[in-house]
């Protein structure tokens, strides 16, 4: 089944997809501007998935965040449970940063971050998809409140699973994590005018060696290594869905010389950008 739910004063979306043949609002991001955070688990059986052109094993009963400007495909979609939600349906700038639409799922962590669910965890999840499926088929004043209530339980239980199995055996400290978070949503906002790490760390009022020093605290990538990425990230979603030119992509993206861009993106890849495009 595939559930849609449209808020009436934003204009927000939100698709609860359960065990769907074909879901229509998986697999391509593509450049559509109505794009999705998605929290999407899967079921019994691993998988693989692959996220911006790279395969990973989605295990079984397991559950991952997955960004709007992430692309990715599932090999056996209807095995998967999604929840997946514009910022303007649940975008609460307001609430404890951990569960904000800019909170650790998605802006606190990098890579590929799978999360284990315990049979207790089955539980609740499987309980919380019910409740999900009911709220959706009851039409009244008050059925985006229900809606937004229940997604926020959604992000409060992953978030709790992202704590316990990432940041195991480490020290939580609320502020130099946060400052990570941030560090994040500015790389998301400004990657594609600001390549140098010393721009982002006097945003936050910090020096390059002690942001990097913060980030080795969690076992994170390195700030620069998160530059690259955001940069890489968005290079593949244009090679793939536009046919602008390389030297076009490259001035987008920040670089006034095509040849550099070029260099930058093969050492990232392996790939120079004629190459990957002609993969797609």
């Amino acid at each position: 089944m595939q559930l849609e739910h449209l808020c009436p004063k934003t204009k927000g979306k939100l698709i609860f997809t359960h065990l769907q043949d074909k879901p229509s609002y998986f697999n391509k991001n593509g450049l559509d501007k109505d794009l999705l955070l998605t929290i999407a688990l899967n079921g019994e059986g691993s998988q693989e998935i692959i996220i911006n052109g790279m395969a990973h094993e989605f295990p079984s009963y397991s559950i991952i965040p997955l960004v709007s400007a992430q692309d990715y495909s599932f090999e056996k979609p209807e095995r998967i449970t999604a929840w997946q939600y514009s910022r303007d349906f649940y975008c609460n700038m307001d609430s404890y940063f951990e569960i904000s639409c800019f909170g650790l799922l998605f802006f606190g962590y990098r890579g590929s971050q799978f999360l284990k669910l315990s049979e207790s965890d089955r539980e609740k999840f499987t309980a919380l998809q019910q409740l999900f499926i009911e709220e959706f088929q009851t039409v009244d004043t008050i059925q985006t409140d229900m809606l937004q209530m229940l997604l926020k339980r959604l992000i409060i239980l992953t978030t709790r699973l992202a704590k316990e199995q990432y940041l195991e055996g480490k020290i939580y400290e609320k502020e130099k994590f946060d400052l990570i978070r941030q560090f994040n949503i500015l790389v998301d906002q400004h990657f594609k005018t600001e390549h140098q790490v010393s721009h982002y760390a006097g945003k936050l009022h910090k020096t390059p060696k002690n942001l990097t020093r913060i980030f080795n605290g969690f076992n994170y990538s390195s700030p620069s290594q998160i530059i690259q990425d955001r940069i890489i990230m968005e290079a593949k979603r244009l090679f793939t869905y536009t046919s602008h030119s390389v030297k076009e992509i490259a001035y987008e993206l920040g670089f006034r010389d095509a040849g550099h861009f070029s260099r930058f993106f093969k050492k990232a890849t392996g790939l120079k950008p004629s190459d990957f495009r002609k993969q797609q």
